[in-house]
């Protein structure tokens, strides 16, 4: 393919992809109070305010947008993997796949885990600090904000692993070095663990734990990678 037909062709996946994210926001706007509430379920009792007159609007367009995207996800892979795939080797093909899977559960179990666990905590901490003289009173802005930047960072975080294999592969990281590390890394671990959960051992234990097992299953998966490379160089 020319230039001219490369851009042609990506012009009409982003077209798919811009129809598709419009779409599924249009529908999450007509259930954006349901989608709220699920956001504010973990809190409890807590009630949101808004302080423009605006602000509830755009609060919950951007949730909308937000709910749109995660839900416009598989279409967004699709058209990106169907748009690079003629330009991939045979064997490229054969490690996309199991990759991009991997990071979409990967996502989809860390986000699972962050509302389920994670911010359940988070947010008891926080709202432990009111008293009588200290009400908390969340904007939907700010509420909606911070919710959705912690439930996505811990998606992020649960790529961990695959972000290591694809090191692994390209021989960046090493599983020596990954393990030389370890001791700095788990006090990182711990030192999160202790800011975002109440003081007690076990809640620092259910937010710590899993993630000193996803980087520990990091390494095992690089030093397999590492050992299969060798074996393959003696063969060859």
């Amino acid at each position: 393919m020319s230039l001219i037909q490369h851009l042609e062709e990506l012009r009409k996946r982003l077209i798919v992809c811009i129809a598709t994210l419009l779409l599924t926001s249009i529908a999450s706007f007509m259930f954006v109070e349901d989608i709220r509430y699920i956001l504010i379920r973990p809190a409890g009792s807590l009630k949101l305010i808004y302080t423009t007159p605006p602000e509830a609007l755009i609060a919950n367009i951007r949730l909308s947008i937000l709910a749109g995207i995660l839900l416009a996800m598989p279409v967004f892979t699709y058209q990106f993997l169907v748009f690079i795939m003629p330009a991939l080797y045979k064997n490229e093909k054969k490690l996309l796949f199991p990759i991009v899977f991997a990071m979409l559960i990967m996502f989809s179990i860390g986000i699972a885990f962050a509302y389920i666990v994670a911010f359940p905590f988070a947010i008891t901490f926080f709202l432990q600090f009111a008293s009588q003289d200290l009400v908390p009173m969340f904007t939907i802005t700010q509420y909606t904000a911070f919710v959705t930047q912690f439930l996505l960072t811990f998606g992020l975080v649960f790529l961990l692993p695959l972000l290591f294999v694809i090191l692994g592969m390209l021989n960046i990281v090493t599983a020596p070095f990954l393990r030389r590390i370890r001791k700095y890394v788990l006090l990182v671990i711990a030192v999160g663990a202790a800011i975002i959960t109440p003081p007690d051992v076990i809640s620092q234990l259910m937010i710590g734990g899993p993630l000193v097992v996803l980087y520990e299953v990091g390494i095992l998966l690089v030093a397999v990678i590492q050992f299969r490379k060798k074996r393959r160089k003696k063969g060859a």
